[in-house]
């Protein structure tokens, strides 16, 4: 009896195609992760050590005079990173960057990002502008946008704007200093008979709606007028003039003092006799 032969299995010779497939993907996905990782925020890394280098300083285990960084611009190496006197906790309290800022400077900058979210239409419009200068940040209020020409009374639609503004100032404790400003053109109306009594008009009114509407301590609160002698733009256009017609927030830098729980000697002793 003949045996029935058994065919030859087919030797496959590209199996080596399958393995090589799997190491070019795991390969192109280590690339990738390398890459990521070089590729870190390094603004975010700054914020990140700027929050534990605060909490340690409050916690009393880093110096608390060290000026904190705002952020890094700079890329961040180990080498930069400088351990403290004692040599403890092995973290640092001093944080190398290309800029150094003071933390007046931090909240000025945090207010002013707040600020342009909360009046994105009106910046748009523009209707409101910041700017920084070296007393802090200046908020300008148009006249077209918040006063109606001639007139010390703000716009019922410029109250909705005025609430965003204030109620992102009055969780702060800095002072406002509120500045009246005109154009060259004289003013003689029955209510205002020169642009100085306009200008401070202005910004007394201001003073006042923080006051009595937003409930802001009077003591961080202070107006000016200046008239027509402190313009921003050219007031031989009309566009100039335009700008130069507005009312400036001030926000210093400086935070109010209480000086309210101060003792007060010369009322605790009585007056010497006058002979």
């Amino acid at each position: 009896m003949n045996r029935r032969r058994r065919p030859k299995a087919h030797t496959n010779h590209e199996r080596w195609l399958v393995s090589y497939a799997d190491f070019i993907t795991l390969l192109f996905a280590f690339f990738v992760v390398l890459y990521a990782s070089a590729q870190v925020d390094q603004r975010k890394i700054g914020r990140l050590a700027w929050a534990i280098q605060l909490a340690f300083q409050e916690f009393g285990v880093s110096p608390p005079n060290v000026k904190l960084p705002l952020e890094i611009s700079a890329p961040i190496s180990f080498s930069s990173l400088q351990t403290n006197p004692e040599g403890k906790h092995g973290l640092p309290p001093v944080l190398h960057s290309a800029e150094t800022v003071s933390p007046d400077q931090t909240n000025l900058t945090t207010l002013e990002d707040e600020l342009q979210q909360a009046l994105q239409q009106e910046i748009a419009a523009h209707t409101v502008a910041l700017h920084r200068v070296s007393e802090g940040l200046v908020v300008s209020l148009q006249e077209f946008g918040f006063f109606d020409s001639g007139s010390a009374a703000l716009k019922a639609s410029a109250v909705p704007a005025l609430d965003r503004i204030a109620s992102i100032l009055a969780v702060r404790t800095c002072r406002l200093r509120i500045e009246g400003h005109t154009d060259n053109i004289p003013i003689h109306t029955v209510q205002m008979t020169s642009n100085w009594e306009l200008s401070t008009a202005r910004s007394t009114e201001l003073v006042r709606l923080l006051i009595l509407r937003y409930r802001f301590a009077p003591e961080r609160l202070s107006a000016a007028g200046f008239a027509e002698y402190h313009p921003i733009a050219s007031n031989d256009t009309a566009q100039g003039r335009a700008q130069n017609r507005r009312v400036d927030i001030v926000v210093l830098s400086e935070h109010i003092v209480r000086t309210d729980l101060a003792p007060v000697a010369s009322a605790s002793k009585p007056s010497p006799a006058v002979p």
